[in-house]
């Protein structure tokens, strides 16, 4: 937006969309996109170009988009509840990956890394696993795929205190989970 395009705008702001010029735009949960949202990036895509607020000024953007989402889209497609033609301008190129729970492999790497992370970010050294807790990811079905497991390693990085490793312990928040998926949801 332009200064002065509503109140409380004092200064120029740079939207997303033509920050991401020359690069690429990722829109996370596309289906949940406002129709009204849908109508102006279908107009972004067709025209690149974008047309701030509070000015008549066509500002030109070239960037890739990459549109994740929980769902199929095509079905909001055939219920109306998402614009086809935006549908179709966005499925150039499909990737279906699986969820965490058909990936186990990779639940070893992904804890490294979220230990990593949340040591930087929270000045704590724990080094690594134990096998008994790594045993408990490994039997969870991870229903919210890679964020659960992140949120899962945070909260237990910060529950290690001073420990050097993650015990099956410092997943008190989870534990009742663990046990109980075990029996419920086969492997």
């Amino acid at each position: 937006h332009e200064p002065g395009a509503f109140t409380g705008a004092q200064k120029k702001r740079i939207g997303r969309i033509e920050h991401s010029s020359g690069g690429t735009l990722f829109l996370d949960e596309i289906e949940s996109m406002p129709m009204s949202a849908q109508v102006q990036m279908l107009r972004v895509l067709e025209m690149r170009e974008v047309m701030p607020l509070g000015t008549n000024e066509v500002r030109p953007v070239d960037l890739r988009i990459i549109a994740a989402g929980k769902i199929d889209l095509a079905e909001p497609v055939r219920d109306g509840a998402f614009r086809a033609d935006l549908y179709y301008r966005l499925n150039v190129i499909t990737a279906q990956l699986p969820p965490l729970r058909e990936r186990p492999k990779d639940v070893p790497r992904l804890v490294e890394h979220f230990i990593a992370k949340y040591n930087k970010e929270t000045s704590r050294a724990v080094e690594g696993i134990s096998p008994e807790a790594m045993a408990m990811l490994h039997g969870y079905p991870w229903p919210g795929n890679i964020r659960e497991l992140e949120n899962t390693i945070a909260n237990a990085c910060l529950l290690a205190g001073g420990e050097e490793t993650i015990e099956a312990k410092d997943f008190r928040q989870k534990e009742e989970l663990f046990t109980s998926q075990k029996k419920v949801i086969p492997r």
